[in-house]
């Protein structure tokens, strides 16, 4: 027998070994191995094994050393899955297969925790004891029994004492595994199912029954997890597994409450900000068909749950499913994939659906179920924009009319929102004499002022400067702060509102584990009045006393270079007002804008998505956008200004010869200069993204790059950044 396995390199290709006679009963699809690799031990996975092959090679292949673990970490389909995936963004199947496995999981040396457990014995023959040890013994059974050291701590005694014990044969004391359950500590409190409105009912229906993917377009409010804990509970019924993902982590601890809630034990959470262990144990615990419902960010799609049966991708338009670095796989596009391998339910879940999720709904290919009204007693926020371009306006961070509005809800011990992306205290450092910006020297971005550690830090490549006393470039005392960032926000809030209790929610105030799940907590606790926050407060959250939410600057994402700017600003101002009124109180939404007449803000505050995704699909169309082409996005890093620019040109040129592609000049991007290194970019369309990554894999094996310029293929890229 010989195997094919994929090792633990990006080389893009199967290495062949024998298999030794005592492993062939053994060796399975999916296990972990270990093979010798030139002159060192590799790891890898057995992709595929055939009968009778090694005496017709032409050449001597090497055997597998060992196996690593007998139960395979990948199922068959998951392999399968794993080829497409690698094949449609043309990546290297080995990053495939790291991306869909914690780096935790397959870390050398990598175990479960096991600790010591004391049982009671209740059948042991006459010994003698003193009584002391006669009253632990009553304690430990009266307890039921328990780890070794919360005995020792609750009993106030020692393991010695208790290991005496068990030399008596009054207490068995035994090595244990432990799990590390990143929700310990933690009082979730159970729920029942709650009762569905007509339309919540015809949804569940939908999902149920329809052999296609399910496009729920709910409004903000219209009870869309409900209906997914209800659509789960019918799977679980049926014996089979779910996976409910979330775009970004700060969603996952109140989403993981809700099903905690439900289903109790059943439910596993995968994602990075865990620690090591805790993933580990997460990861096995799906895998032995403990947990049958899991709940996190892109990566859990790939989870290990068997026969699954439905996967719930809620807020499906959101940019954080698209990963960044390779194999740049979009996490909704590969749950519809894995849905159609497994047999299993897809549900695409968002209040403003991504505009290539619409058009599949519209041309059939997806089923739509639509909830138009908020569930229970809740209803839409009302909307008002406000021109900061006016006299009265200018210069300041909120307008007169949201700071009445927050005096309202503070009189009346309702809670507030507001809504600012971006952080730090000034976006940038000017000199006012002669206007030189402060900027990162590794990056072509300017320094953010951050003052509560007084310095300035660039939000690229995350180095720091401290604040210079005077212009580098002209040497006057100048230096002016512009624009406005959360700290800055937030300052002048406590400075008009000083007996305020305010939390501030962004990547500098949740860099501790847990601090997500805190910083909300203590909300939902209303132990604060404001939240101010970045786009990680934006969507997905439930706080039935907010009345108020206020968009500080709604221009920021439409000003953006990028064709995605229009749809991306509608959702983001539809999602986070979406965060007022919730219950039975009604809720408002202030929006401050130095362009009211923008259509995209107008649209947005009117919450009318159908409207304005039929102008912008008409646009697309016409300049043959997504989501009608496939756009990719080839990136060229280097260190030499010279090489960038001559190979991007290059690549652009070849491309350009290739039929059935529209191949765009090759530029500079946007952020010219990243962490010390020159970008370069061709932006590529196709009917068909096959076209295209056929294309470039014929390019880049026949012009590999040189030593010092990194070259990548964004298949579907979302970011032209």
């Amino acid at each position: 027998m010989i195997a094919k396995v994929a090792i633990d390199l990006a080389l893009d290709r199967l290495f062949t070994y024998s298999v030794p006679e005592e492993m062939e009963r053994k060796l399975a699809v999916g296990q972990l191995l270990l093979v010798p690799f030139g002159r060192r031990t590799a790891r890898g996975f057995a992709m595929e094994i055939c009968g009778g092959g090694a005496d017709a090679l032409p050449y001597t292949i090497k055997p597998i050393l060992s196996i690593v673990d007998e139960t395979p970490f990948f199922s068959g389909r998951i392999l399968d899955l794993v080829r497409k995936i690698a094949a449609y963004t043309a990546s290297p199947i080995e990053s495939v297969l790291k991306a869909a496995v914690p780096a935790a999981v397959l870390r050398p040396g990598a175990k479960a925790r096991e600790l010591i457990y004391v049982e009671p014995a209740f059948s042991f023959g006459p010994v003698t004891v003193t009584k002391h040890q006669q009253w632990l013994y009553e304690q430990v059974v009266r307890l039921g029994g328990g780890w070794l050291q919360q005995l020792c701590r609750e009993l106030k005694t020692t393991p010695s004492t208790i290991r005496t014990l068990g030399s008596k044969g009054l207490v068995a004391v035994k090595v244990r595994e432990r799990r590390r359950d990143p929700l310990a500590g933690r009082r979730i409190l159970s729920s029942k199912p709650l009762d569905l409105n007509p339309e919540q009912a015809e949804a569940l229906s939908t999902i149920l029954s329809s052999d296609r993917p399910v496009l729920l377009h709910g409004i903000t409010g219209s009870g869309k997890t409900e209906v997914y804990l209800q659509a789960i509970a019918s799977i679980l019924a049926s014996g089979r597994g779910a996976i409910v993902l979330v775009p970004e982590i700060s969603l996952t601890p109140q989403t993981v409450q809700r099903f905690v809630s439900r289903f109790g034990d059943g439910v596993a959470v995968l994602h990075s900000a865990l620690s090591d262990g805790e993933r580990y144990d997460e990861w096995h615990r799906i895998r032995r068909g403990e947990a049958r419902v899991v709940v996190g960010p892109r990566s859990a799609v790939f989870a290990p749950v068997a026969d699954l049966g439905l996967i719930v991708v809620d807020e499906e338009h959101e940019t954080g499913y698209k990963q960044d670095e390779m194999p740049r796989y979009h996490a909704r596009d590969v749950a519809v994939l894995r849905g159609a391998t497994e047999g299993a339910k897809v549900v695409l879940g968002s209040a403003t659906p991504s505009l290539e999720s619409w058009r599949n709904a519209s041309i059939g290919k997806y089923a739509l179920a639509s909830m138009t009204r908020r569930a229970g007693s809740g209803t839409p926020p009302r909307s008002l924009v406000v021109d900061m371009s006016s006299t009265s306006s200018a210069g300041r961070i909120y307008s007169k009319e949201l700071l009445d509005a927050i005096a309202v809800r503070l009189d009346r011990g309702e809670q507030t929102i507001l809504f600012l992306n971006r952080r730090g205290w000034s976006r940038s450092v000017t000199c006012e004499k002669c206007g030189h910006v402060i900027e990162c020297p590794d990056c072509s971005v300017p320094y953010t002022y951050h003052r509560a550690d007084s310095c300035c830090r660039c939000h690229v490549c995350g180095g720091w400067a401290p604040v210079p006393d005077a212009c580098p470039a002209c040497g006057a005392h100048a230096l002016a702060y512009r624009g406005v960032g959360t700290q800055r926000a937030e300052a002048a809030l406590k400075a008009c509102f000083a007996k305020a209790r305010i939390l501030r929610m962004d990547a500098d105030s949740t860099s501790r584990k847990n601090s997500h799940d805190d910083i909300l907590g203590a909300f939902r606790r209303h132990e604060a009045d404001i939240l101010l926050g970045t786009q990680m407060i934006a969507k997905g959250l439930d706080f039935p006393n907010v009345t108020l939410v206020g968009v500080l600057n709604a221009d920021s994402s439409l000003n953006m270079p990028d064709f995605r700017a229009a749809e991306r600003t509608f959702q983001l101002l539809a999602q986070v007002s979406g965060r007022a009124g919730r219950a039975g109180l009604p809720g408002d939404a202030l929006i401050q804008t130095f362009d009211p007449s923008s259509p995209v803000i107008r649209a947005a505050s009117n919450g009318d998505y159908a409207a304005f995704a039929a102008a912008e699909l008409a646009e697309r169309k016409a300049a043959f956008f997504p989501p009608y082409s496939h756009l990719a996005c080839v990136n060229l890093r280097s260190e030499d200004p010279k090489v960038v620019s001559e190979w991007a040109c290059m690549y652009a040129r070849s491309l350009m010869k290739v039929p059935g592609l529209s191949v765009g000049e090759a530029v500079p991007s946007v952020l010219e200069k990243a962490e010390g290194r020159y970008r370069w970019q061709i932006v590529v369309r196709a009917e068909k993204a096959q076209t295209i990554a056929r294309a470039w894999k014929w390019l880049s094996s026949a012009r590999p790059a040189p030593h010092g310029l990194s070259v990548a293929l964004d298949i579907d890229a979302y970011s032209l950044m």
